[in-house]
């Protein structure tokens, strides 16, 4: 049985701005409480065989992608019909957590929510957690190396 999916927030709730911390960024414009939903991580579904034939999107940084992998093996592309959850940075210390909720036709979606309480122009966050297949070098690590400059930083994106 598919869970209620939840209610968003309103999509001025936040914008896309320059980071201080990589990139683009998405921020609050408005104080979000802990528990709101705040975008649902959009894009073309993909297999992973296609998402490796398109890497990478950008030969300047081949470890940047917008690619969020799900649990059922596909991979949504928010380069491609996506929308702005896909410039939310990584932070080993994030205020917002994506769960995976199927929909009522038991289809995987990916929702970003408030993990803790979100002031009004606060970047927002979630652990990327990147798997990789193999060993987590030193290279490895730096490839994916994390830029969020928290007192816990473990230093990359890759999964603990």
């Amino acid at each position: 049985m598919s869970k209620k999916l939840p209610k968003l927030l309103k999509k001025s709730a936040v914008s896309v701005k320059d980071s201080n911390i990589h990139g683009r960024g998405v921020f609050a414009n408005q104080d979000i409480e802990k528990g709101d939903c705040i975008l649902e991580y959009t894009g073309q579904r993909i297999s992973w065989k296609k998402a490796l034939a398109r890497h990478p999107h950008d030969p300047q940084q081949p470890n940047h992608t917008f690619y969020f992998s799900l649990t059922n093996g596909k991979v949504i592309d928010g380069k491609v019909k996506g929308n702005d959850s896909k410039w939310i940075n990584h932070s080993c210390a994030p205020n917002c957590i994506a769960n995976e909720l199927k929909d009522h036709k038991d289809r995987l979606r990916v929702f970003l929510f408030a993990d803790k309480k979100i002031k009004l122009g606060d970047e927002l966050f979630y652990d990327y957690s990147l798997e990789v297949e193999g060993k987590k070098t030193k290279t490895l690590k730096k490839d994916y190396r994390c830029f969020c400059g928290k007192n816990k930083c473990r230093g990359t994106m890759l999964s603990k």
